[in-house]
């Protein structure tokens, strides 16, 4: 031992040969990926692009993506590459992210191939780490998304339109109308305009109900074709034809933008009209249909997707009611009507609460006298918004909603009040009878015997000072209860009046088994009197009828008031041939309880 260090003794080979250590081979280490080959490898097309937006490096996906080496992008605009300039909202969004102030931008966008191709590609772009191996900056990834963007498109189209016809349906329909009343529509250029055709099929029912529901599929989807042509015909030469869309059931709109007037839109439905009336050959059958057209043509600034459809809409009705077979054209004031019917019916039971209806009297005058014999209760309703309204603007709605039972409770006990109480101011003066129109209606919804025996009792009123007037298409052919409460007013010794008579049943015979006591001469015959002493020769028919009505009314028992008296003339010819009563303008309007007063013990 000489005292020196030695290392370990050498190994030795399986063959006993020694190895040293410049023969042992470390086994080789597999390296993690870099971030620079999964870049390169991702299926992802993907750009690095610096805070400038300048394109650092991208990989082969990219490249392909946009038909160019990956290598010849560098340097390039991103925002040039997929079009992120092309909206201010997206390029202020881009910039901030290059900037740093705000975390991500997605957005979808049309791309355009070298080859020719589109695609629908949805783009994200987001920082990078500071600490990453590139220079700081953004990520941008392109994703195609066009076969998603084409089924989407393929769903909407099936959401959109009509499974039987093909037609934009009821949804596209307003999706075009609302786009195209929004401002920036029609402020570009353009008339400015509006207009639509509204279609319902006539009786197209009958069609389901006796051939079934796939015949009428078949009809309708016949239908379509031929509007589709009429409005591919009307779009001939312009910018766009009309949108033709079946809102459901029977019923299709035609849209027309950029309408040039009335006269467009007429000529339109009239075209429609006489496409939908030639005949179809549908499933073996031959049919023939027809359509009502409501047609509304107007400015759009103003309008609302709800108020052209409303207005549509009525018209269409307008057009059904006014015979079918037709187009009819929106009318404002015929519209306005309606509105102040439909406002008038909805308040009608609240203003007999509120006590806004006022009683009015025309006289009625002894044709060989002159004298006052009696008046007739009009009534009138105090309205707040439309200020005084006659009977004809009410009385058929408060029928139709039942509030004219409690409304002619209210006339009747007015008008028995007032009647005792000129008879209580002119106690020297003949008694003054009030009459009182009564609806059909107050004889089958109420008690009007108890109403009547009710009120005469309050009051004090005699029976006899009591005339109750209904039309005589109401009395003519009554039976049962109506029959049996008038018989029961007359045994009480209250007037029965047929009012407006010889415009309906005109049954003198049947007269005899009713229980009535006079007869009110409709003014239509008595109009015929006014020429007389004016130079014109009176027609001597006129005459003729109104006389042999008076003489068989006498005959029967009953007296004769002469409606619509409105010059001497008139009055002249009635008293010769024997009318009793005269009653209208020649004498006075409706006036006030105070003027009726004043009327009394005067001779007309």
């Amino acid at each position: 031992m000489n005292g020196t260090s030695e290392g370990p003794a050498p190994a030795a080979d399986p063959d006993g040969s020694a190895v040293t250590e410049s023969d042992i081979t470390t086994p080789a280490r597999t390296e993690p990926p870099t971030h620079r080959a999964a870049f390169a490898a991702a299926p992802l097309a993907m750009a690095v692009v610096d805070r400038e937006g300048t394109v650092v490096d991208a990989n082969p996906a990219f490249g392909e993506l946009l038909g160019a080496v990956p290598e010849e992008l560098a340097g390039a605009q991103a925002a040039d590459l997929v079009d992120l300039a092309s909206d201010a909202r997206t390029w202020h969004s881009y910039r901030e992210v290059l900037r740093g102030r705000q975390a991500k931008l997605r957005c979808k966008r049309r791309l355009k191939h070298p080859d020719g191709h589109s695609m629908w590609a949805q783009i994200t772009i987001t920082p990078l780490a500071e600490g990453s191996e590139e220079s700081p900056g953004v990520l941008l990834s392109v994703a195609d998304i066009t076969a998603r963007r084409e089924l989407q498109a393929r769903l909407r189209h099936l959401q959109m339109h009509d499974p039987v016809t093909r037609l934009p349906n009821r949804t596209l329909f307003f999706e075009r109308l609302t786009a195209a009343l929004e401002p920036e529509s029609y402020e570009q250029g353009g008339t400015g305009r509006i207009g639509l055709c509204y279609l319902d099929l006539d009786g197209f029912q009958a069609v389901n109900d006796t051939l079934g529901h796939r015949v009428g599929d078949r009809l309708l989807a016949a239908v379509a074709e031929r509007l589709t042509r009429c409005a591919d015909e009307a779009g001939h030469g312009r910018a766009t034809a009309p949108l033709v869309a079946r809102l459901g059931g029977d019923e299709f709109a035609l849209l027309v933008e950029d309408s040039t007037g009335t006269e467009q839109l007429a000529d339109l439905a009239e075209s429609l009209l006489k496409a939908v009336q030639a005949p179809f050959d549908v499933s073996g059958h031959r049919m023939s249909v027809s359509a009502s057209i409501g047609v509304v043509e107007r400015q759009a600034e103003g309008t609302s997707a709800t108020g052209l459809m409303q207005a549509a809409d009525t018209t269409l009705y307008w057009a059904k009611a006014d015979g079918r077979d037709r187009w009819t054209l929106f009318d404002p004031e015929r519209n306005a009507h309606r509105m102040t019917r439909q406002a008038l019916a909805s308040t009608l039971r609240p203003a007999i609460e509120r006590g806004e209806f006022q009683l009015e009297y025309q006289p009625l005058v002894g044709m060989e006298d002159g004298r006052l014999r009696g008046v007739e209760a009009l009534v009138r309703w105090n309205h707040p918004q439309f200020g005084m309204l006659t009977p004809n603007r009410f009385i058929a709605l408060a029928e139709e909603d039942g509030s004219i039972v409690p409304l002619g409770r209210w006339i009747l006990d007015t008008a028995c009040r007032q009647a005792r109480q000129w008879q209580l101011d002119h106690p020297d003066e003949p008694p003054i009878f009030v009459s009182v129109n009564v609806a059909v209606r107050q004889v089958w919804d109420s008690d009007l015997v108890a109403d009547v025996a009710k009120t005469l009792a309050e009051t004090g009123l005699a029976p006899h000072l009591l005339q109750l007037e209904l039309t005589e298409s109401a009395v003519m052919g009554s039976a049962g209860r109506p029959l049996q409460a008038l018989q029961a007013l007359s045994d009480m010794g209250v007037g029965i009046a047929i009012d407006d008579f010889g415009t309906g049943y005109s049954n003198l015979a049947y007269l005899s088994r009713l229980p009535v006591s006079v007869l009110k001469l409709d003014g239509s015959f008595v109009r015929g009197f006014q020429y007389e002493g004016e130079g014109v020769p009176p027609n001597p028919a006129d005459e003729v009828v109104v006389e042999a009505m008076i003489q068989l009314a006498h005959r029967l028992g009953l007296t004769v008031t002469a409606e619509c008296v409105e010059t001497s003339a008139q009055a002249s010819r009635l008293r010769r041939i024997g009318c009793d009563t005269g009653q209208g303008w020649l004498y006075s309007r409706p006036v006030s309880p105070d003027r009726i007063s004043g009327l009394m013990g005067v001779k007309a």
